[in-house]
């Protein structure tokens, strides 16, 4: 290996490692917020690539019937849970939150598409597509469970995983899809070629880092969060609701998550089940960071991207295992340095 094939290695490894830090927080987020290990967000960014090829080819993607499913599900299980429990005043603001506002962004998209909108509203219909699925599937599968252990949590959203999968193929079929690249321009830096969407997924992992600080530490909103994640019990004794919290930690992950495909999808084929892969690596950054660390999550999640990319040019067949490998040595280091209160062990 030549230190300029290092290099180019480097540079691909940090790229996509960028894209993992990226799902690598926000499974962070929703873990910290909620307790949920969201095993589907690997699947929300394909979902996410795979809704921009569609709406490239000039066809309205499946994941428009899929917001109509679930909007429609979380709407009957809102409205029963409201009337079980005597609220029946609130059953106006549910069908709004929960039926009237996917509906409208489904079909503001639909508009929208017959009109050939260019490529940057393209983007931003795929978001705005893909943002309300986590929050209804949190409202769906999650929120009635809320109270349960860690490992009931966690069995559900692997179960949610493949149930998703199965969708993913219903909704967009076995092809994979590679998306139009969002910048040709390229630079050279050290006497390495550096592609633009290289670049462009680097500064859009550190640009939306740098605003999920600033989400936290600056706003009510973003405190508020930060409370629920530290003491679930004490700040709903100050006035912060949990459930709201976590459908607004849902709404940034799944935000996050739609980032991700939209940045990875020009680079890599993305198939209806290629998102396990992707959230796996993520969530291997994750633990790194031990679950609670966002900085630890993002630099955990560069460190397997790049490798990933040093290990598929060693032996490309094996880059998986090595990558998962890793698992083993951070699961024992993070075992034998954590302390565990006796909530935890009780838990």
């Amino acid at each position: 290996m030549t230190s300029d094939i290092a290099a180019i290695l480097a540079i691909d490894g940090i790229a996509t490692g960028a894209v993992y830090a990226l799902v690598a927080i926000g499974t962070v987020l929703i873990f910290t917020v909620t307790r949920v290990i969201f095993i589907p967000f690997g699947d929300i960014a394909a979902f996410t690539a795979l809704t921009l090829a569609a709406l490239d080819a000039k066809r309205f993607p499946g994941t428009g019937a899929l917001v109509v499913i679930l909007a429609c599900l979380a709407t009957l299980i809102e409205i029963i849970s409201l009337l079980r429990n005597g609220e029946r005043r609130l059953v106006p603001r549910a069908l709004f939150f929960y039926l009237a506002l996917p509906l409208a962004v489904v079909g503001l998209a639909w508009l929208t598409m017959r009109a050939e909108p260019p490529l940057a509203i393209r983007l931003v219909l795929a978001l705005m597509l893909i943002t309300p699925i986590s929050p209804l599937l949190d409202r769906i599968v999650f929120r009635p469970i809320a109270d349960g252990t860690v490992l009931l949590l966690l069995t559900v959203s692997v179960a949610l995983h493949f149930a998703l999968v199965g969708l993913g193929l219903l909704f967009f079929g076995p092809e994979g899809v590679r998306t139009e690249p969002l910048t040709s321009l390229s630079t050279e830096f050290a006497g390495v070629l550096i592609s633009g969407q290289t670049m462009l997924i680097v500064i859009a992992a550190l640009v939306f880092s740098g605003l999920l600080y600033l989400f936290f530490d600056f706003t009510l909103v973003g405190k508020s969060l930060r409370a629920t994640a530290v003491n679930r019990t004490g700040s709903r004794l100050m006035g912060i609701r949990p459930a709201r919290a976590g459908t607004i930690a849902y709404l940034l992950g799944s935000l996050m998550a739609g980032v991700s495909g939209i940045l990875i999808a020009p680079v890599n084929t993305i198939f209806y089940d290629s998102g396990f892969l992707l959230g796996l690596k993520a969530f291997v950054g994750a633990i790194v960071g031990g679950m609670t660390s966002y900085p630890g999550a993002a630099i955990g999640a560069v460190g397997v991207g790049i490798l990933e990319s040093f290990a598929s040019f060693e032996s490309s067949a094996l880059k998986d295992v090595i990558v998962f490998s890793l698992l083993i040595p951070i699961l024992i280091w993070r075992s034998l340095a954590s302390l565990h209160s006796e909530e935890e062990i009780e838990e």
